[in-house]
């Protein structure tokens, strides 16, 4: 499991990354040796890890739920088959114990039925049934009972058109039991999904029209190998049934019927088997016979023998004039083998519920920005921050993954919340807020399957892709095949999810605070690896619109692409049409916000030209809408020089952003050239950047402010949060410094401008002689201010550059002359200086 052949060893499993966490409780302890409920589904081997007993407390966890007599239904767009903007998981379950689901239909859901997650055990899922799903044929859909807690039982339940209909997933701890259950016409197995599910029984489990399989899937599902180990198939049915033993574990098959494959333990194959059901057999060993009553296993009313009397022939004759019980229709006659009482007694009517307005408390909170003297603020104070940005791609499901991820806004993981998953935007903007991280610069991904994060550029096999999914502005057509495997892309509608998600998180940023910098376009598809334009929407094999790029792609060397050329080529009518609707949809969405800053494209290195382009389709938008959203300029310097001097363009401009070019500290400007069809690292390695200093932070960005007093400067390249304050002190907005703690900062500072003449080396000052002075001292152990003609007292505050803490504020000094003031500290220190 190590490697799974060819370039996969970054799928291999690795030690730590796959633990089985069994949730137990000690019954008993003899000696040296203690006795649990219920039993442990893998060996604990020291060999091969060992293992351990940690004692917890859980309070909250919640127990005794239960969702029963419902039919549950996704409305979705009858138009199209495969659509999936509409509900994706019916039912999902965790942190909770002690809960069931019964007499449930499910229609038309996109994920699945019913997931039971890690951390729910002793659940009981009976007698439902999953009908016409609606969605894509691939990963992640029509899971349908998908199981990954412990102590499971699904019992009596139907599902068609699914995919993994039974499934047990990612080290599922078990024991599960999937008891008399059947899938019509699969388009995928059934069985072990995922790594190393343990102690699963398949009892009397039929597929029919695909695979039931125990088996190792290689480096399918992120390196999923071996699914199961000790587990069971009993009396199971299947177009094909596949039991394989992994290493130090083995699998067992009894009295199934199918086409086989393996090196599992068969018993009895093609051959029925007593007890019919091995689960109630153990149960009623256990429990005593009368168990058996409540078993309810759909009725075998006929024998299968090969010698018949005449009579009996003649019965079995007359039988078959009419088609057997089915599951589906036992399922349906539970409601009167086991009615479920509608009596409300102390539970509360959803209408005594009072949810409150999500719209409204947002829009009652607004805290919006706007440029004021050349900074961008809110609530009268200055903006700073550290900006955090958005994974392009890479990512998993597995613990390991989990811990590394970063707050997303688009990242889809069905059925699943929280960091690495679908993201809690609430949490994630309380994280921001948290951490002094006042923005997220947003673009879309590079590409929504992982599976391709491999880097190659082949057509996939089939629609199994991997999450977590990187959502991309465009809707899936519900046609044809884009090069993933799912269907392809309509450019002329919008994937609503992906959308509404950013709106949402606009709307959080208003109500706290917080910017959105949306980067319109994510120029990383179109040059460098091949792969970065293998599933891109606007490759012609991958929409239903003629886009007109050439197909097969011009991949140079079969492995690099050069596209930029022709996609910023506004001279082509009809994807001219697409990228104005595009743009426009850009503006739409955040028509009501105030606290989303527009820029073209993250890693823009293309032509004046499309950014001409972008800027008059907003001007239209603006002018149409009667709206001013802000427009970030962040393109190459001799771009952002043309676009500037050109004062139609210029007035459409409320920010600019140096971010892709710099001052290096020797005085020479790294600036590569606009539209030479290379992406930022690849000039970077023709031409060297070189280093930056604080001086040369300063000098860009201050020469900017100087430039264009009207707008904001931001500086996003190397270093902007190592030198911050060289940004802050320019006049620069969105400057990462810590969060002053001292009152009044961040509002004086809003009235000052910086003060070169009072510059002396390592020495910095932005001031207003009718509000006061902030000095950034870098190496001096005093700091020089020219309060001539700042009549009046001062207080003076020192305060820590690294953490915006407050050193020493009892000083008092006169104005009306030259100060000399002696630093408190032998290190990089600012003085917050303010007329009283």
């Amino acid at each position: 499991m190590q490697d799974f052949g060819g370039e996969t060893s970054w799928l291999g499993w690795k030690a730590g990354q796959r633990d089985l966490i069994w949730d137990r409780k000690i019954v008993n302890r003899i000696k040296n040796k203690i006795i649990i409920d219920a039993p442990v589904t893998t060996s604990i081997d020291s060999n091969y890890g060992g293992g351990y007993i940690s004692k917890y407390e859980w309070h909250g966890r919640i127990s005794n739920i239960g969702i029963e007599n419902l039919i549950l239904k996704s409305e979705y767009d009858t138009n199209n088959v495969k659509d999936e903007d509409h509900c994706w998981m019916a039912i999902t379950m965790e942190n909770l114990t002690d809960a069931w689901v019964r007499q449930v239909v499910f229609e038309n859901f996109a994920g699945s039925a019913i997931a039971v997650w890690e951390t729910a055990k002793r659940i009981t899922i009976e007698d439902c049934k999953s009908l016409n799903p609606i969605s894509e044929i691939g990963g992640q859909r029509r899971n349908t009972y998908w199981i990954c807690g412990q102590q499971v039982l699904v019992q009596r339940c139907y599902s068609e058109y699914g995919y993994h209909d039974f499934a047990a997933g990612f080290c599922s701890a078990g024991p599960n039991a999937f008891v008399q259950c059947e899938a019509f016409l699969p388009y995928s197995y059934s069985g072990g999904i995922d790594s190393w599910a343990s102690g699963v029984l398949f009892d009397i489990v039929n597929i029919d029209g695909n695979a039931l399989v125990l088996k190792n899937i290689g480096q399918d599902n992120y390196g999923g190998g071996y699914t199961a180990a000790n587990s069971v198939l009993w009396q199971c049915s299947a177009s094909r049934i596949e039991c394989f033993a992994p290493p130090t574990a083995t699998n067992w098959a009894f009295g199934c019927w199918a086409q086989f494959a393996g090196n599992g333990k068969w018993f009895n194959t093609n051959s029925h088997v007593n007890p019919r059901s091995l689960y109630y057999a153990q149960l009623s060993e256990r429990l005593g016979d009368s168990i058996l009553k409540k078993a309810f296993l759909l009725p075998v009313e006929t024998e299968a023998t090969s010698s018949p009397s005449i009579e009996e022939a003649q019965i079995l004759t007359d039988k078959s004039q009419n088609p057997p019980l089915v599951l589906k229709e036992w399922i349906d006659l539970a409601k009167s083998r086991n009615p479920i009482s509608l009596k409300i007694i102390n539970a509360k009517s959803i209408d005594e519920i009072i949810i409150q307005d999500k719209d409204t408390f947002l829009t009652k909170n607004k805290k919006n920005i706007s440029i004021f003297n050349g900074w961008i603020i809110k609530e009268d104070k200055i903006l700073t921050g550290k900006r955090q940005g958005v994974q392009w791609w890479s990512g998993n499901m597995r613990p390991n993954g989990i811990a590394n991820a970063k707050p997303h806004i688009t990242r889809f993981v069905p059925g699943r919340t929280g960091l690495g998953y679908t993201d809690d935007l609430n949490e994630v903007t309380e994280w921001m807020l948290k951490n002094n991280i006042i923005g997220i610069e947003h673009n879309y991904g590079l590409w929504y399957d992982r599976r391709r994060d491999d880097h190659e550029r082949v057509r996939r096999i089939d629609g199994e892709v991997w999450p977590p999914f990187y959502e991309l502005p465009f809707a899936r057509s519900g046609k044809g095949l884009a090069w993933d495997g799912l269907s392809k892309y309509d450019l002329t509608k919008y994937n609503i999810w992906y959308w509404q998600r950013l709106k949402d998180f606009a709307d959080l940023a208003d109500s706290k605070g917080l910017v959105l910098l949306y980067h319109n376009y994510f120029q990383h598809n179109i040059i460098e690896a091949g792969a970065h334009w293998a599933d891109f929407p606007w490759r012609t094999g991958n929409n239903i619109n003629n886009t007109g790029f050439p197909e097969p792609p011009p991949y140079a060397g079969d492995k690099r692409i050069f596209m930029a050329e022709q996609f910023y080529d506004t001279a082509n009518s009809s994807r001219k049409q697409l990228h104005k609707a595009f743009i426009n949809k850009c503006f739409d969405n955040f028509k009501e916000n105030t606290n989303v800053i527009q820029l073209l494209s993250f890693e823009y290195t293309g032509p004046f030209h499309f950014v001409q382009f972008w800027l008059n389709t907003i001007d239209e938008w603006e002018k149409q809408n009667s709206k001013k959203q802000l427009v970030a300029l962040s393109v190459t310097k001799d771009v952002q020089d043309s676009v500037l001097s050109n004062a139609s363009l210029s007035s459409i401009i409320d920010i600019i952003d140096i971010r892709y070019w710099n001052y290096r500290d020797d005085g020479t400007v790294y600036e590569p050239k606009g539209g030479q069809n290379l992406a930022p690292r690849q000039h970077a390695r023709l031409i060297k950047p070189g280093k930056r200093s604080f001086e040369s932070v300063y000098k860009a960005v201050y020469e900017y402010r100087q430039k264009f007093p009207d707008k904001a400067i931001i500086y996003s390249e190397d270093k902007q949060n190592e030198l911050a304050w060289a940004v802050f002190m320019a006049g620069g907005s969105l400057a990462a410094i810590p969060d002053i703690k001292k009152d009044g900062f961040t509002y004086d500072a809003k009235f000052m401008n910086p003060l070169t003449e009072d510059n002396i080396k390592g020495q910095y000052v932005i001031g207003n002689s009718d509000i006061g002075y902030i000095i950034y001292c870098e190496t001096n152990n005093y700091v020089n201010i020219n309060l001539t003609s700042s009549k009046g007292k001062f207080r003076v505050c020192w305060i820590n550059p690294a953490d915006g803490e407050t050193i020493k504020d009892k000083e008092i000094i006169n104005g009306g002359k030259k100060v000399t003031l002696n630093s408190p500290v032998n290190s990089p220190v600012v003085v917050y200086i303010k007329k009283i």
